[in-house]
């Protein structure tokens, strides 16, 4: 703003030749009379951005040569009647953004040439019938941004208006046959209202008009009828209510057709034929279930369709050879591939699935976009339009990339490639699904090894008769854990095989289907489990340790363990199903897993469970510590043995846990440490791994191991020994079994008990009689 000092009579007389005079923003709160006495030619007076309140009226006498005149952004609540007096050439007046409450009337009486006029941004309430009477000559008109509660009759005077602006305004109808005085019309902006009825005659016969905008009206329920209006070239519906569509066939020359967000349920073969010069649709975010084969079959010009955020399950392709532009995003249920064949000329797309842009873009090209497209997709972007609108010399504003390849594809020389979104990558594949031999044949060791070393360790523990401790029985729960975890990355290495080399064909309704949340499901589920009760197995340690009954568990202590150990498990369990609520996914990815990327939700589920996970660790690690402090204190050898086989568990499995913490922190924190293909890698290898190592370490290096299993091999043998000895039938001489009376006596006795107890007895009596020595 300007600082102006205040105007005077005659002060500008000198200046008798000016044409242009502009005083905006000079914060001027009157104009004396006389101020513009001597400047006959002037043409155009500019006082916007003042602080006028009226008017002036005085100061505008004799600029009968003034054309176009801005009195807008002051506060002007009055026009007095003779205002305009003597401004006999005057075309353009803008009045907009003030307080007029009303239409002058009689001060525009006089402006018989007035050609355009602006009143938006006031607080006018209604327009009188009469009110535009004498203008005659008006061929624009804007009453955007006020208050208007009833549909202006009084523009059927202005029989040369060929532009018409009242958007965002409170009009709820449009009457019957409302433009029948308004032959010229060529552009009604009638958007932002909450329109409630629409005159079936209300926008027919109008042979000029090129653009009819209605979006957001809110609550128009049918299309107008559009019979005699042969020239329109852009309508726009959006956000509305209309759930059916009527043929366009009376609308030959139609460019665009914007009907997103409304209801429509289905699109017909005979809504849009004959459209020759459609260029543009926009059906997005309606409830479209099903196109007709040849809906689209008769549009030649059609370069853009956007049929994104509807519930298609499948798209004709007849007629859309020559879209740059389509967009199929947010169809779910959209899961076929599509063909680059019946899309020669498309350049940019939009698909449900990265899967279905694989016949699109090279998959080797878009892993390596995969990073950019989840984390600075938008700067790209906007980089590639600078870079090429300077290479055309042109603003980026003024020259989209759109606009770009809809140029190039008309220049036979230029091959542009596609852009497709969601780009496919190391976590949804085209061809496989495990990217490389290395990390397929190592997800098979994984597997077999779990599912074996885990199966054999829970058998040793729970069906040996050797004495289980309470250790011993979280050992064996880990066990059974672990193999769930092997059993989902089963499922994936399954899933690989079956798919192999053709997973793009499969992928959507994998990452969509039921085996994809069972696999997430065990997966989470079991490395939840594992932390929890390996985190109850050392605090157990340390207790045990650090108590007077070390020596003897008591079925108190063992019963403790198992409502522990049930509450370890319901814990896990709560955490697993979160994802089903859609707090983080499973069907993020392939390979099912809420990856610590992409959705916020997915993010912050991941983001929780590291920090859940490193507490557990944190209170493990601080057990051990203070356990190892303690060291010199006398403990049984076997019990020592499960104090370092536990530590060992805890060791293997924090540092097996650390690239999953540093992949979820380096994804909160927008770094690029990690690539998708190392990501993956550790997803895939490094996070089941200790399903695969816990029980091999027990196996190899605890001596429980070795006693349990030769107690259950005694144990299977005597089994088999009592079922044999049940079938050998006894020879009935009466003097042999008077000879062996006593000793069959002896042998029931025996035989009243089972081999499990006899078994159970010897192993307890061997644990007593094992010495004392220091644990170090």
């Amino acid at each position: 703003m300007n600082s102006l000092a205040p105007l005077t009579a005659g002060a500008l007389a000198e200046f008798r030749f000016l044409e242009e005079l502009r005083l905006a923003g000079n914060g001027l709160t009157h104009i004396p009379e006389g101020a513009f006495s001597g400047l006959g030619g002037l043409k155009v007076l500019m006082l916007q951005n003042n602080q006028l309140q009226r008017v002036p009226c005085e100061a505008l006498q004799n600029l009968r040569n003034l054309q176009s005149f801005r009195l807008d952004a002051n506060h002007i609540h009055s026009a007095p009647p003779g205002c305009f007096h003597g401004l006999v050439s005057l075309r353009h007046l803008w009045l907009d953004d003030n307080a007029l409450t009303e239409v002058p009337v009689q001060a525009l009486a006089e402006l018989s040439s007035l050609q355009a006029m602006t009143l938006a941004l006031n607080k006018i309430r209604h327009i009188p019938d009469h009110a535009f009477a004498n203008l005659s000559s008006l061929v624009v008109l804007d009453l955007n941004y006020n208050s208007l509660l009833d549909f202006p009759f009084a523009i059927k005077a202005l029989t040369n208006l060929k532009e018409l602006s009242f958007h965002s305004n409170n009009i709820r109808s449009i009457p019957e046959k409302a433009f029948t005085g308004n032959p010229s019309l060529q552009m009604i902006l009638f958007y932002d209202n909450p329109i409630k009825f629409v005159g079936k005659s209300a926008f027919q016969h109008l042979p000029e008009l090129r653009m009819l905008s209605l979006n957001r009206a809110s609550e128009i329920t049918e299309f107008p009828d559009l019979t005699g209006t042969t020239s329109l070239e852009s309508l726009d519906l959006s956000y509305n209510i209309i759930q059916d569509l009527p043929s366009f066939s009376s609308c030959r020359k139609i460019q665009k057709i914007d009907l997103h967000h409304n209801e429509i349920l289905e699109v017909r073969a005979g809504t849009f034929q004959g459209l020759m010069e459609l260029r543009s649709l926009d059906l997005s975010w309606n409830r479209v279930r099903s196109v007709e084969p040849h809906a689209f079959a008769d549009l030649p010009l059609l370069s853009k369709l956007d049929l994104s955020s509807n519930a298609l399950s499948s798209l004709p392709t007849a007629g859309l050879g020559g879209l740059t532009h389509l967009k199929l995003s947010g169809n779910g249920d959209l899961r076929e591939l599509m063909s680059a064949e019946d899309f020669p000329k498309l350049r940019v797309m939009e698909m449900p699935y990265a899967f279905q842009c694989c016949a699109f873009v090279a998959c080797e090209r878009s892993a390596k976009l995969w990073d950019t497209e989840e984390s600075s997709g938008r700067e790209l972007q906007s980089r590639r339009d600078a870079d090429i609108a300077h290479v055309l010399n042109r603003p980026e504003e003024d020259y989209s990339l759109e606009d770009l390849l809809l140029e190039l594809e008309e220049n036979p020389k230029s091959k542009q490639s596609v852009q497709c979104s969601p780009a496919p990558g190391p976590f949804r594949p085209c061809h496989h699904l495990f990217g490389s031999w290395i990390i397929r044949c190592a997800v098979w060791i994984i597997v077999v090894l779990s599912l074996v070393c885990n199966g054999l360790v829970a058998a040793t523990i729970f069906l040996s008769p050797a004495f289980v401790s309470p250790a011993k029985h979280l050992i064996g729960l880990l066990a059974i854990i672990n193999s769930l975890m092997g059993l989902s990355s089963g499922m994936l290495a399954v899933v690989d095989a079956l798919t192999f080399g053709s997973f793009a064909q499969y992928g959507a309704w994998w990452e969509n289907g039921m085996g994809c949340k069972i696999t997430g499901f065990l997966s989470v589920f079991a490395g939840e489990t594992c932390v929890f009760l390996l985190t109850t197995a050392t605090l157990e340690q340390d207790l045990s340790a650090r108590s007077s009954k070390s020596v003897k568990t008591g079925a108190s202590s063992m019963n403790n363990i198992k409502a522990i150990s049930a509450l370890c498990f319901s814990l896990a369990l709560v955490i697993t199903v979160l994802p089903l609520l859609h707090i983080g996914e499973y069907g993020v990815s392939s390979l099912c897993l809420p990856l610590p990327f992409g959705e916020p939700s997915s993010l912050g589920f991941m983001v929780a469970l590291v920090l859940l996970n490193l507490l557990c660790y944190f209170v493990m690690t601080f057990s051990y510590t203070r356990l190892s402090l303690g060291k010199g204190e006398m403990v049984h050898f076997m019990e020592s043995s499960m104090i370092k086989h536990v530590a060992c568990l805890l060791f293997t499995n924090c540092l097996l846990y650390f690239p999953m913490a540093f992949l979820s922190f380096c994804s909160l924190l927008s770094l690029s440490f990690i690539s998708p293909e190392v990501a993956k890698s550790i997803l895939l290898l490094i996070v089941p791994l200790p399903a695969c190592l816990n029980p091999l370490l027990y196996i190899l290096f605890n001596p429980h191991f070795k006693e349990d299993l030769c107690l259950l091999l005694k144990w299977t043998n005597l089994l088999k020994d009592q079922q044999h000895s049940s079938l050998v039938s006894v020879s009935s001489e009466d003097a042999e079994k008077q000879s062996c009376d006593s000793s069959q006596a002896l042998v029931a006795f025996k035989l009243h008990q089972t081999p499990h107890q006899l078994l159970r007895q010897d192993a307890e009596i061997s644990q007593t009689q094992v010495p004392l020595v220091p644990w170090s």
